[in-house]
């Protein structure tokens, strides 16, 4: 069965003064619709980047942007269009996604006259409205009117929300998008992009830093776990959460507060044997955590990259160390 959308080894390489970075290297996912994934990793790991990629704003370096099976940078003319319209992005802050001299109205009508699912005023303030109730900014009435500046940041990221709505996508990409609100209404908002997920289809990429966000957001669906331009894991979140493969997967799993005091104590810490995170304009050979992992091994960790590799429990790892022994693991308890 075909995906969605996929990445297919995609790299994405920029030239600087101080020399070329490859914020992407080689990554590939693969997203079927209405599937509810998330990408975290530490800042600088190259999430954004892959969010940007997938949503067709940067053109790869090196490998390809599949939709519905076809190569997005390939395509021309009406399959280009369509693929515009059905990936659409989130963007992490509210204050400065939105024109501020724009109402509400103009925000959401101008890519319905755009893409001519609206003709008149009245058939786009009919939808307008239909949106506003859609991400919950109700009544409508008291919305359409007005500029960003008059709304709180939770109702400025619905209402790009409901902008990225406006065309009927098939992929959402929201970057960060719940970084920036206050922590009481986060929930709100990952429950309206989840619900829009269930009752639409609409195959949602959630980038974020905060581990736990991406454990309640993904919970039935998968969690990639990046590192310098790379995955490092992708599994389903239950499993990646309650026992993760890749050692930086479990240092950022360690990490998540827990409200129980009694879970605190007990709860098992990875020892990094650094702290610093290696400069992308001068990587280490081999593994890139090498140098932080404590599970590495000289002569092999710091000499060849791993390839993310599917092992048993249905998930895929970039570890040589983490390779070996699942799979050891899994061929000592079936034999």
């Amino acid at each position: 069965m075909t995906a969605l959308i996929e990445l297919d080894r995609v790299s994405r390489t920029f030239h600087t003064p101080d020399g070329p970075i490859t914020a992407v290297d080689a990554v590939s996912l693969a997203l079927d619709a209405g599937e509810a994934m998330c990408l975290v990793g530490e800042s600088g790991c190259g999430k954004t980047t892959t969010g940007r990629l997938l949503a067709g704003l940067l053109r790869p370096t090196g490998g390809r942007l599949l939709y519905e099976g076809k190569d997005v940078w390939q395509t021309k003319g009406a399959d280009l269009a369509r693929f515009r319209r059905a990936v659409q992005l989130v963007h992490q802050d509210p204050y400065a996604s939105l024109n501020p001299t724009r109402t509400v109205f103009q925000t959401l009508s101008a890519p319905l006259f755009r893409h001519k699912k609206a003709r008149t005023g009245r058939q786009a303030l009919a939808s307008v409205n239909e949106l506003l109730q859609r991400v919950d900014l109700t009544p409508p009435e008291n919305f359409v009117a007005k500029h960003p500046h008059q709304l709180s940041g939770g109702q400025r990221q619905r209402v790009a929300i409901a902008r990225a709505l406006t065309v009927d996508p098939k992929v959402i990409v929201a970057d960060e998008a719940v970084s920036m609100v206050d922590v009481s209404i986060r929930i709100s908002l990952l429950n309206l992009l989840l619900a829009l997920g269930r009752e639409f289809g609409v195959t949602i990429v959630l980038i974020t830093h905060d581990l736990a966000v991406a454990r309640y957001f993904a919970r039935e669906g998968r969690i990639g776990v990046m590192y310098l331009g790379r995955v490092v894991e992708l599994a389903d979140t239950e499993s990646l959460v309650g026992d993760p493969a890749h050692p930086y997967s479990a240092a950022l799993i360690a990490a998540i507060p827990e409200a129980d005091p009694d879970i605190t104590r007990t709860k098992k810490r990875v020892e990094l044997r650094s702290a610093e995170i290696p400069s992308l304009l001068s990587l280490p050979p081999g593994c890139a955590f090498h140098p932080r992992c404590p599970l590495s091994e000289a002569g092999l960790c710091d000499v060849k990259i791993p390839e993310l590799l599917v092992i048993p429990g249905s998930r895929e790892v970039a570890c040589h160390v983490a390779v070996r022994e699942r799979t050891s693991e899994r061929a000592a308890a079936t034999a």
